[in-house]
């Protein structure tokens, strides 16, 4: 069983910046992705970000050159970067990892951009 715990999230004016958190409790070398979820009201979940143990990183047009994942393994913790904010980007952010096909999920943060 893998628990993923995130923090990070808030309100922050257009063109802010905030970093988002996620504490696995296992350890990440051993998960086959790792990657960054959102969902805004009325809408689908969607990937913003997903690292492979391939070594790759892809994100969705919408966030590249503004949001960057990062990712910590003396702490099995995982980051998004999230520069230059935009209204558009407003939704509940999710940590997920893939364990041997078996995926796993945070309980969300609330990212919200408003003036």
């Amino acid at each position: 069983q893998v628990q993923l715990v995130e923090v990070g999230g808030g309100l922050v004016q257009p063109g802010g910046s905030l970093r988002l958190s996620c504490a696995a409790s296992g350890n990440i070398f051993s998960f086959n992705a790792m990657g960054w979820y959102r969902q805004a009201p009325g809408k689908q979940r969607e990937v913003v970000a997903r690292f492979s143990v391939l070594g790759t990183t892809n994100y969705t047009d919408s966030v590249k050159g503004r949001f960057t994942f990062s990712r910590d393994n003396t702490k099995n913790t995982v980051y998004l970067q999230m520069n230059s904010l935009k209204p558009e980007d407003t939704a509940v952010y999710y940590c997920n990892a893939d364990h041997y096909g078996i995926l796993y999920w945070g309980q969300g943060t609330q990212v919200t951009v408003s003036s």
